[in-house]
């Protein structure tokens, strides 16, 4: 890519691939809410319950035990940036639903979190073949302050749908508003439709 005024002028199929209002970005930007958490990999689990069939609890070995995938996507956050080309590594959406089993009346999920983080989405929205429960990013594991050891993926969302430090999710026959949701950000949250905040 050329330079433009210090950052770099994307190509045509990059502008292509960059929703409205977002710069490209080759880093990737820390944020979130809170202190990076410590993880007990000895002692982490991984809920699943709520309108499900087979509520799930798996230890880290259990978990690392399911079907993987490679993810190869491109980020938005919300607060304006995108990195292209990125690549996940883990556990995809659809081996944790067909084990679970969910029932008809799901319709729903919330993301539960370290430090009582959530975030919502509707099921339509998480069973996509993209979208991953990731513990590696590049073939390497997560780091720290980008959810080690295991994050939620959804490509076509603004970031924060892709929740850090995951520890459960709870599906739901109703939308309940997440973290960032209940402070006025968008509770669709589409980059492509700049779905940013509830009062825009």
């Amino acid at each position: 890519m050329e330079r433009l005024f210090g950052r770099p002028r994307p190509s045509d199929e990059q502008r292509r691939r960059t929703p409205p209002g977002q710069y490209l970005s080759e880093k990737w930007p820390v944020l979130h809410y809170g202190s990076v958490p410590r993880t007990d990999l000895a002692t982490w689990d991984f809920k699943v319950w709520g309108e499900v069939e087979q509520p799930l609890d798996l230890s880290w070995v259990e978990f690392q035990a399911l079907p993987r995938k490679t993810v190869h996507c491109d980020i938005h956050c919300v607060t304006r940036w995108s990195k292209l080309d990125t690549e996940f590594g883990g556990v995809p959406i659809q081996a944790i639903l067909e084990r679970a089993g969910l029932k008809p009346s799901a319709r729903f999920v919330v993301a539960h979190c370290e430090q009582g983080y959530t975030t919502n989405l509707p099921l339509t929205v998480l069973d996509d073949d993209d979208v991953l429960l990731a513990d590696t990013y590049a073939g390497a594991p997560l780091e720290p302050e980008h959810g080690y050891p295991l994050r939620l993926l959804v490509p076509k969302r603004y970031f924060w749908k892709s929740a850090k430090w995951i520890r459960g999710l709870q599906f739901l026959d109703h939308d309940v508003p997440g973290f960032w949701e209940r402070y006025g950000y968008h509770n669709d949250a589409d980059p492509w439709k700049e779905e940013r905040f509830s009062d825009e």
